[in-house]
């Protein structure tokens, strides 16, 4: 089948799947309309808006494309099908993604059809350099090889903290890898970056904080792999989301970028939890996202040794002061003008410089920082149940946490690394979500993150007895995506492929 898809013919849907109900019949229509088709003038002005963002739905129905065109042609072949939602109410047509289908290769539908779905933010096609990237969320994945559930619901804030803290946390790595000695990478499907991960990681951290997206009142997006060189992630997340209140399309949140390597969210730690705790700041909660689609120069080619650790993903972080499951006890970040990796302006991949990424870089801030850390608390390496380090590579963090005198019983539970690869800003945040998911109520958290160029924030965290209470949402954690059975294995030249992307 040779067909334009569907996206290119329908009117601009938004970066979110939404749909109407008419309250005086109950239809229900893919798409936002002022008035039903059944009741006519009767229900003007009265229709409702569902969202379907959240929801799960069937696929009825599907068929392969086998030649697309135009801008979908990166996409190679890909189903196309409809999707039901509400028992048939509503049914929309839609992209299945992330299925890598081989030239020549047969599709079974009748072993998809039936099967429930998800909608995904991913982007809708490619565009050239100087076009604006689209997004919609007419993309779908089977339910059982993300989210099994997630059900967003809100909860009343039930308990009110001293010192501000993380009420939840989302982490999103894709179901592709590339295996290379014994490591094993994420690897983004080819309508994914840096934007649709954060989106993700937001998005499952909402639903474990259980806390309404519209209190939201600053987002941070920390990242160095933008699709963009001038336009920010921020802005896209806090839409998507729907972050602060929402009037005339436009949300009331303050939404920025920030960079400084693998540590571009991590630094916002401190600005969260202090806006949280100003009384006259207006923001309830904060939230902070780590998103990359780490890059590196293919092998063979200068800087390509970097390939062999490049991961992708992202980690979402809500601060507040209310249902507190981790408190921020301290903090201490240390900074050097050190040249140990850099890009340069219209550089398409980054250098690093050589024996300046060891001692003089990753290991000297990461040390006086958590080590500064714990003299300021009065706390030795004991007293401390879980040490979280950054992970560029699988020796720096073990050998960091061994000289820090910490015990392999405190560290490895947070070494993500062998799972997803490097993951840059997300990478360390990742390690401290892996904890989280175990950690008992009164636990310390020490983490250590590191950016080149270079600096190191450390964070202690005493977790809450909240913990296992919001532990108990439905929710994906970082082990059940490191050991998902639906994980797929690429070959080098398809990894290439999809790090790239569209």
């Amino acid at each position: 089948m040779s067909s334009e898809p569907i996206e290119r013919r329908v009117s601009y849907l938004g970066d979110r799947l939404r749909a109407s109900r008419c309250p005086i019949c109950g239809n229900e229509y893919f798409e936002i309309r002022y008035y039903c088709g059944n009741c006519g003038r009767k229900s003007y002005g009265k229709m409702e808006h569902i969202d379907l963002f959240y929801e799960k739905g069937k696929l009825e129905l599907c068929t392969l494309v086998t030649e697309p065109t135009n801008k979908f042609s990166k996409l190679g072949r890909y189903v196309y099908g409809i999707i039901s939602f509400h028992g048939g109410k509503i049914r929309v047509p839609g992209r299945l993604t992330d299925l890598l289908i081989k030239e020549g290769e047969t599709v079974d539908f009748s072993a998809l059809e039936g099967r429930d779905v998800l909608p995904r933010f991913r982007r809708r096609h490619s565009v050239s350099q100087s076009e604006v990237i689209p997004t919609v969320s007419l993309a779908f994945t089977f339910a059982d090889e993300y989210y099994p559930h997630q059900e967003y619901s809100v909860a009343q804030p039930g308990k009110e903290y001293e010192k501000p803290g993380i009420v939840g946390y989302g982490v999103y790595t894709s179901r592709f890898r590339i295996k290379d000695g014994g490591i094993e990478r994420s690897v983004p499907y080819i309508d994914e970056d840096s934007v649709t991960a954060a989106v993700e990681a937001g998005k499952l951290a909402l639903i474990h904080a259980g806390i309404d997206s519209k209190t939201i009142g600053k987002v941070y997006v920390g990242s160095e792999s933008n699709p963009y060189a001038v336009k920010p992630i921020a802005s896209k997340v806090a839409q998507v989301l729907k972050l602060g209140e929402e009037d005339e399309d436009v949300q009331s949140v303050d939404a920025v970028d920030t960079e400084f390597a693998c540590k571009a969210a991590t630094s916002m730690f401190k600005d969260a939890a202090a806006l949280v705790s100003f009384p006259n700041s207006g923001v309830r909660y904060a939230m902070v996202i780590g998103s990359d689609n780490s890059q590196a120069a293919p092998r063979g080619c200068p800087g390509g040794e970097l390939d062999l650790f490049v991961g992708y993903g992202a980690s979402a972080f809500l601060f507040g002061k209310q249902d507190v499951i981790a408190e921020v006890e301290g903090w201490y970040s240390c900074t050097s003008d050190t040249p140990d990796f850099w890009r340069r302006d219209g550089q398409e991949f980054p250098m690093h410089g050589g024996r300046f990424t060891g001692d003089p870089a990753y290991f000297k801030h990461v040390r006086k920082a958590a080590l500064r850390l714990m003299e300021k608390l009065s706390l030795k390496p004991e007293d401390i149940n879980y040490f979280v380090p950054h992970q560029p590579n699988p020796q720096f963090p073990v050998r960091v946490a061994k000289e820090l005198g910490f015990r392999p019983d405190q560290y490895e539970v947070s070494l993500q690394v062998k799972k997803f690869g490097n993951t840059y800003s997300g990478c360390s945040p990742i390690g401290l979500a892996a904890v989280l998911d175990v950690a008992k109520p009164g636990e310390l958290v020490l983490i250590a993150s590191y950016g080149s160029g270079a600096g190191s924030d450390a964070y202690l965290l005493r977790t809450t007895g909240q913990i296992i209470e919001k532990r108990n949402r439905q929710r994906i954690t970082v082990a059940s995506q490191a050991e998902n059975p639906f994980i797929e294995f690429v070959d080098y030249p398809t990894y290439r492929r999809l790090k790239i992307g569209m």
